[in-house]
Formats: structure tokens, C-alpha cells, sequence
């Protein structure tokens, strides 16, 4: 991806562990690589065709000083989420805020924190089968439309199909939806699982009936095996109500293990059944 790169602006801020930093204030430096597209502002000479990266300049400005922070980790971390939510076309951004004056009683040039940050594709199961079932995947739509840094990109039909693994139950409103977000995989799991909760969700019977499952299907091509956290998930592929909405919504989406598309897994799974 192309680059627009910031180096070592200026800026006056007051930041700092102690009293005197976030009352007296010092100089700080900061340098951005934004990652974006600039092939149509190269063909165009158009200026909104990419990023001006003078506005940013003084956004970044402008936060340094309208907010206050003990830790330079924090103001990279904030600073970076501003800019990707806030900058049209930004699509991940590398921060790092030197500090000259870092009060350790020893000399040093710098001290700095560095970070890369950016938007990334999750794709999300939606199911229910308790009460009422429209309303529930409704609202947990709604609910990751107000989450701060998703963006639902994308929501399939919902289709009804009959319960998986336990069968002894009433059938399911199932469905898929593609979420642009900037929350890593953890984090995104928790906020799932917040969503789950306010709907009523009860783990209980694994496989049981519930008010509302949210599961992470894919997280751009990356492949986690933790304890708590399948990604892609598990036994997807023979999973007939997460392959048949996520087929409308991405049917080309690749399998980064199998190496098969949602449409290839789909037209698989028919063939067994």
C-alpha cells in the first residue's frame, strides 16, 4: 500500500507520569506513515483524491493539545484511533511520539513509542432460536453499528435453519454480516460477548438454545488456535447456516487454511448432504 509520510512534527504538549509535565508541558515529536491509495491522486492531481497530510498535521496538533495523558503509550494508542476514524482513506497508520525531555535524571536524545494500527475485515455469524429471534439479531447489529471503531459493512439475509449438534430444539434464525473494525481479535470477542449478554445470553447447554450467538467466522487471513479463540472458526465449513448467508455477502472470501472460497465450501457441503 502507498505511503504519505510525516516526519518529527512539532508539538507542545502537556504529557507526562508527573505533576509538573501536565502543567508546564513539553516538546514532543511525532512521525506518521499513513498507508493509503494514491494511484487515482497520481492520475488526477486531485488533492481529495488522497489524504492532505497538512490537515492531519494539525489534527494531530490539535489533539496533542486539547487532551492530557500520563503515558506516551496512551497517546499513541488515542492518537492513532483518532486518525483512522477520523481521516477519509486512512487505512492504517504507523505513530511514534518521540519525548526529548524525559525527566530520568540521565542523559538521552529521545524516548519514544511506536505503533502500527489499522482497519481490518471480520466476518460475523448471527443466530437465535429463543423469543423473538428477528429482534435479537436486529438489535445486535445495531448494537456493533454503535460500537467505536466497527463499521457493519454488510448483512446477509436471515434465513431459518434446523438446530446443529443438539437437535432436540426449535429452529434458528441464522445470518452473517461483514464488520470493518478496528478492534484486534480479543477485543472484538469481547464486545461480542457483551452484546451476547445484554440480549439475555445464558451458556448453559453447549449447543443449546440461546437468545443470541455472535461468532467470528474470519479476522482478515488470520489463522489463531488459543483456548478461547478459533479463528477461522471451527467446523465452519460443515456448518450449512454460517456457509449459506455468508455466501451472499462473500462468496469469494478464501479459507486461509483450506484454501477454499465460502462458495467452494458451500457447493462441498450440498454435495454431502
Amino acid at each position: 500500500m502507498d505511503k504519505i509520510k510525516i516526519q518529527d512534527l512539532e508539538v507542545f504538549a502537556k504529557h507526562g507520569v508527573f505533576p509538573e509535565e501536565n502543567v508546564l508541558g513539553q516538546k514532543f515529536l511525532i512521525s506518521a506513515v499513513l498507508y493509503t491509495d494514491t494511484r487515482q491522486a497520481g492520475k488526477t492531481d486531485d488533492l481529495t483524491a488522497s489524504i492532505h497530510y497538512g490537515e492531519v498535521c494539525q489534527m494531530i496538533e490539535t489533539f496533542l493539545k486539547e487532551n492530557t495523558y500520563q503515558l506516551i503509550e496512551r497517546v499513541v494508542e488515542a492518537l492513532a484511533q483518532e486518525l483512522l476514524l477520523q481521516v477519509d482513506r486512512l487505512e492504517r497508520v504507523t505513530l511514534e511520539v518521540k519525548k526529548p525531555w524525559a525527566p530520568i535524571g540521565l542523559p538521552l536524545e529521545t524516548v519514544s513509542v511506536e505503533i502500527t494500527r489499522g482497519w481490518h475485515t471480520a466476518y460475523i455469524a448471527l443466530g437465535s432460536n429463543m423469543g423473538d429471534r428477528e429482534k435479537f439479531l436486529q438489535d445486535a447489529v445495531a448494537a456493533l453499528r454503535k460500537t467505536e471503531g466497527c463499521n457493519v459493512q454488510s448483512v446477509s439475509d436471515w434465513l431459518e435453519t434446523e438446530p446443529y449438534g443438539m437437535t432436540e430444539q426449535e429452529p434458528f434464525l441464522n445470518g452473517c454480516l461483514e464488520l470493518r473494525t478496528l478492534l484486534p481479535p480479543e477485543e472484538l470477542l469481547e464486545e461480542l460477548h457483551r452484546i451476547e449478554q445484554e440480549a439475555g445470553r445464558e451458556r448453559i447447554i453447549h449447543w443449546g438454545p440461546r437468545t443470541l450467538d455472535l461468532d467470528i467466522i474470519f479476522y482478515d487471513d488470520l489463522i489463531v488456535q488459543q483456548k478461547n479463540l478459533c479463528i477461522p472458526h471451527v467446523d465452519m465449513q460443515n456448518r450449512d447456516f454460517v456457509l449459506r448467508p455468508l455466501a451472499q455477502i462473500a462468496p469469494y472470501k478464501r479459507h486461509p487454511a483450506h484454501q477454499k472460497t465460502v462458495w467452494e465450501m458451500l457447493e462441498a457441503l450440498k454435495s454431502t448432504l
